[in-house]
């Protein structure tokens, strides 16, 4: 069989959207990396303010049209079009397609058929309400039961063992469903080597949207105060909806306690992280959990929910960090790491040594294996 040459990947959002995430940062730097050895990667995705229909960032061609929903049916109509050589897609003769569902599919295989891979970071089921009653039913009917059976011919591409475990449930067969967990981009050096802040700092690396229940590290902040007056919270990452996280902090007294530092660029966001004593991430549901590992990289280890599903994947708890079962256990943990140095730092060092095993050229190579199967007519399981 030859070898895989070129690659259409599909995703709603791209690493420069306002609102882009792990998830689309797992496909930019797959894509890069595929592209860096030699094949032909196209990323179709949404449109924003100020976003070119056309450019091309580390090596991966990107073609932009549509918002938030409409970027689907803007999809397959260049997809369609492209079959007859029409289109900002004409030129693109994928090998395989990569269709990225972040709750809705591309439904891409109505196109390319079994030469579909598709990629989900994990199931929706938490974050459907938030789009309302009628659109919530419909999301959550096309996630769950339309496109398990639109692709039940299809390869299946996943980030974590838990949400691998969330499709076998949606009725996916475990023999089409693979594991390749993220990579990570290496910290500045100089951000490796800062201080640790001397009063206790506590992050949140997140993007600020419902799902992600950043008021959970609030209210828990407000509850350690009184005993941890020179407690801070940073929050790095910007969303929709952190002007209602700003009137929540406002509502509980501690805006003197709180920092919202918005999106910034590498170098701050590990800066902020370096000084950090621990990281927090109280999402309701995660794929991987890609912060967890980046906190890693400064010795900082993370508490989050075990019921988030992914991140029982990228912890490992009480190794390199804590897996909690409420709020409140959430709070009696995150008071017992800032109270105890030995154990923070224990976790810490080996929060740091996990960090090193994961490398988005490692990644790459699991994926490009993926596609190759896919190219052969094989399907492949397990964690790659």
């Amino acid at each position: 069989m030859s070898a895989v040459r070129s690659v259409l990947l599909l995703c709603w959002r791209d690493t420069g959207h306002p609102q882009g995430g792990g998830s689309e940062t797992y496909l930019q730097r797959i894509g890069s990396q595929l592209a860096a050895s030699g094949v032909d990667v196209t990323l179709r995705t949404a449109r924003y303010r100020g976003a070119p229909r056309r450019e091309a960032v580390d090596g991966v061609r990107i073609s932009r049209a549509g918002g938030r929903y409409s970027v689907y049916v803007w999809a397959l109509l260049a997809m369609a079009a492209a079959r007859v050589g029409l289109g900002p897609l004409r030129r693109v003769r994928p090998d395989v397609v990569v269709d990225a569902q972040n709750g809705l599919p591309f439904c891409a295989r109505l196109l390319y058929g079994r030469r579909v891979v598709v990629l989900v970071h994990h199931c929706h089921r938490e974050q459907w309400p938030v789009a309302g009653p009628l659109f919530s039913r419909l999301g959550w009917f096309v996630e769950s039961w339309l496109s398990p059976r639109l692709h039940r011919r299809n390869q299946y591409l996943t980030v974590s063992l838990p949400s691998a475990r969330d499709l076998v449930a949606l009725g996916v067969d475990n023999e089409r469903i693979t594991v390749v967990r993220n990579g990570l981009d290496e910290a500045p050096a100089q951000s490796l080597a800062g201080p640790r802040s001397a009063a206790p700092r506590v992050v949140v690396l997140s993007r600020l949207v419902p799902h992600k229940q950043i008021e959970d590290a609030l209210q828990t902040v407000a509850e350690l105060l009184p005993a941890q007056p020179d407690l801070h919270l940073d929050i790095v990452g910007d969303g929709w909806w952190r002007q209602r996280l700003v009137e929540h902090v406002a509502a509980l007294g501690i805006s003197d306690a709180v920092t919202f530092h918005g999106h910034v660029d590498e170098v701050t966001k590990h800066h902020v992280l370096q000084g950090a004593w621990v990281h927090v991430l109280p999402s309701r549901k995660e794929g991987w959990g890609l912060a967890v590992v980046e906190a890693a990289q400064h010795q900082v280890p993370t508490i989050g929910y075990r019921s988030s599903g992914g991140l029982a994947d990228s912890i490992v708890d009480g190794v390199t960090g804590i897996l909690v079962d409420s709020r409140a256990e959430l709070t009696d943990r995150l008071e017992q790491l800032l109270c105890d140095p030995v154990l923070r730092d224990q976790l810490g060092a080996k929060a740091q040594a996990r960090s090193g095993e994961f490398s988005w050229t490692q990644s790459a190579e699991a994926v490009r294996d993926v596609l190759q199967a896919v190219q052969d007519g094989r399907f492949v399981s397990g964690v790659v």
